[in-house]
């Protein structure tokens, strides 16, 4: 009896241990600090990872793989305080003068104002997509989940598990979607107080440096690129990997129709000015594009 007692407790202790080696990856085994001269810093045994910018300079890190589609969750805590001047990013990113892209940027304000976390998409070099957000929370206070789905289907941003915007691939229509280009995953923490807030008005506040960004909880299902072939074989597909077909049901359609009535502070979709000649054809397309 009691030996059956510890072999139920060992095959729990075991499955425990698959689930958080699959559910927290580990900094050290899928990332590396690409720049910054030590202010990146991966700690507690590559559960956190740190970056940190100072007068002197930023830091950033990049994926050690190279991803053909995915979906892909990681946990930010915000630079907390007077962050004006400072963008944190994390981002999806091919090679190359014709690139694709796919951006999460949050733009530092002043003590007391909000974030600014604005999202683009680039394929084949061309972006001017963007759609930017308030959040609901103060997101220097604890970590938050924010999210990448990128299928065929299309791309779905995501903060929490709430999906804040969609991308939808519009290619039988003429618009470009990234599709052929594997990306890596890259993130920064930079001074870009020429622009980042309030268009350059206020700048960085050198006196509260060093600014520090931390991220946690990086999870990833992924088509891994490598040797021109992707991971995801057709049987694979058809297997465990259904976000490779998954689109938006209705109730998470709602949920972001929600977050684009309160939170969204700016559309490229509504910005005449911008587009005089009429705007991109997705706008039409999918009015949440």
């Amino acid at each position: 009896m009691a030996a059956a007692a510890a072999f139920s407790s060992l095959l729990l202790f075991l499955s425990l241990l698959f689930v958080s080696s699959v559910l927290g990856a580990n900094f050290y085994q899928d990332f590396e600090i690409t720049w910054g001269g030590g202010r990146g810093k991966i700690l507690d045994n590559g559960d956190l990872l740190t970056l940190t910018l100072d007068r002197g300079s930023g830091s950033g890190f990049q994926s050690k793989n190279v991803y053909l589609y995915g979906k892909i969750d990681m946990q930010l805590k915000l630079v907390p305080g007077n962050s004006a001047g400072t963008v944190t990013t994390y981002y999806l990113k091919s090679q190359g003068s014709t690139w694709d892209e796919i951006d999460f940027e949050f733009l530092g304000n002043l003590t007391g104002d909000p974030y600014t976390l604005h999202t683009n998409v680039y394929t084949q070099g061309k972006g001017d997509r963007e759609q930017q957000f308030h959040l609901w929370f103060d997101p220097t206070a604890n970590f938050h989940t924010y999210s990448i789905l990128w299928n065929p289907q299309g791309i779905i941003f995501s903060v929490d598990g709430t999906p804040i915007r969609e991308f939808k691939n519009h290619e039988s229509s003429g618009v470009l979607f990234p599709k052929n280009q594997p990306m890596r995953l890259y993130s920064s923490l930079w001074n870009a107080d020429d622009w980042a807030t309030r268009g350059g008005l206020v700048k960085t506040d050198w006196s509260r440096a060093p600014f520090t960004a931390s991220y946690r909880n990086f999870n990833a299902d992924v088509c891994v690129w490598s040797a021109g072939k992707s991971s995801c074989s057709s049987g694979a597909r058809v297997g465990g990997r259904g976000w490779l077909s998954e689109n938006l049901d209705i109730t998470r359609q709602q949920r972001m129709k929600w977050v684009q009535r309160n939170y969204m502070i700016y559309n490229y979709c509504t910005d005449a000015k911008r587009f005089p000649q009429g705007y991109p054809p997705e706008c039409a397309l999918n009015t949440a594009a």
